[in-house]
């Protein structure tokens, strides 16, 4: 069975930074293309950054020099490092898996705001 599970999402002030977290279970994360997704209120859902299993990385323009996407095989972890953080990255993010028709983590909010 696969599960996802996000952590380290919270409150920040603009321009701070979070390291959210993703860990796997009933997946090696390194043998699949994994994403970021997020979904602001009112908004539809996002992909927010993509890792292959080659180990190349794709951002959404708005994210890009401020979000990295990485991975840890031997801990079979995925992250998602935001700085500079702005208002407008204020959503819930997801931990996706690119397997079939896709797995997801529940979400974990990251709110922006002084």
């Amino acid at each position: 069975q696969v599960q996802l599970v996000e952590s380290g999402g919270g409150l920040v002030q603009p321009g701070g930074s979070l390291r959210l977290s993703c860990a796997a279970s009933g997946i090696r994360l390194s043998l699949y293309p994994m994403d970021w997704y997020r979904q602001a209120p009112g908004k539809q859902r996002e992909l927010v950054a993509t890792l292959t299993s080659g180990g190349s990385t794709n951002y959404v323009e708005s994210v890009k020099g401020r979000f990295t996407i990485s991975r840890d095989n031997a801990n079979n972890m995925m992250y998602l490092h935001m700085n500079s953080l702005k208002p407008e990255d204020t959503a819930v993010y997801y931990c996706h898996a690119s397997i079939g028709n896709g797995y997801w983590g529940k979400g974990i909010l990251v709110t922006v705001s002084s």
